[in-house]
């Protein structure tokens, strides 16, 4: 997991933030300088509270949990769609559905409703429809698609949510707070922190500083997903190595009482023959 250092961060514009008398003033640890009217984000707090954001995400993955990522605005829809994809992460980048979170069950069965209408596809009851009734049905399945399809193999709650643009996504991480999942999110000059618990301050708005920060997230994700591979590797292994030594022991044991039996059974055998010596001797 390799993060990116002052240099690359600085050619991305990963240190603008907002005007002036835009900020918020909980921002202040994080911002360097003011200059020209605009606040210039401390890119070495930028480093290090990205690398903190990366191992816990790491963590997270290699626990075979999920993160739901969310970014709603233009410069880092596509972005995002293709980064989450890539590590097989759930996203949402339309149109916030609001209680996606606290009211979970609903958003399952609208999903679950999507799982339906393709069900009718396959077995040909949509044949059987009035063209009406399949031009309504489409136009419905294409809206849950556009709005859920992303998170269509979410069958719980995630474990985590990153978020970029935490002051237009604030519904998103209410709901996650008031569930006390964890929040990762882009934090800029004119936000407020004190929602989230790990802030990864930069600029929100330019597509080069969301993606080198997305890129650094991801592929500790990816390696925390790899490590989970390795060690079910390795503890199947193990658990096939047992089962001979448990075969082993078990044959020991049963030649260990086998070898008692034999014993029992000679000196059955030799008792009277001693007996009958002794008797012998007497005379």
């Amino acid at each position: 997991m390799a993060t990116p250092n002052f240099e690359q961060l600085l050619e991305a514009g990963c240190h603008f933030g907002h005007l002036k008398r835009k900020w918020n003033p909980a921002m202040a640890p994080y911002i360097f300088m003011e200059r020209n009217g605009i606040h210039i984000i401390d890119l070495y707090k930028t480093i290090a509270k990205l690398d903190e954001a990366a191992a816990a995400l790491k963590n997270i993955a290699k626990a075979g949990k999920k993160i739901l990522f969310v970014a709603t605005k233009k410069q880092a829809k596509q972005v995002l769609a293709d980064k989450a994809t890539a590590v097989g992460m759930p996203y949402v980048i339309e149109r916030w559905p609001g209680g996606m979170l606290t009211n979970f069950p609903t958003i399952r069965k609208a999903v679950k409703k999507m799982a339906t209408i393709d069900k009718m596809e396959k077995d040909g009851t949509f044949d059987n429809l009035s063209k009406r009734e399949k031009l309504q049905i489409g136009r419905q399945r294409a809206k849950l698609e556009k709005n859920l399809g992303s998170i269509a193999d979410l069958n719980r709650l995630p474990s985590a949510l990153f978020v970029i643009d935490v002051m237009k996504e604030h519904i998103a991480v209410a709901e996650a707070n008031r569930l006390g999942i964890p929040v990762f999110g882009i934090v800029d000059t004119n936000s407020d922190p004190s929602n989230v618990d790990f802030v990864i301050p930069a600029n929100d708005d330019a597509s080069k500083s969301i993606e080198i920060i997305l890129d650094t997230v991801c592929a500790a994700i990816a390696e925390g997903i790899e490590e989970r591979k390795v060690e079910k590797v390795d503890n199947k292994d193990a658990e096939g190595e047992e089962k001979p030594k448990r075969a082993r022991i078990s044959r020991r044991n049963k030649s260990a009482e086998d070898s008692e039996e034999v014993a029992d059974a000679a000196a059955e055998t030799t008792e009277p023959e001693a007996k009958a010596a002794e008797e012998t001797v007497a005379e």
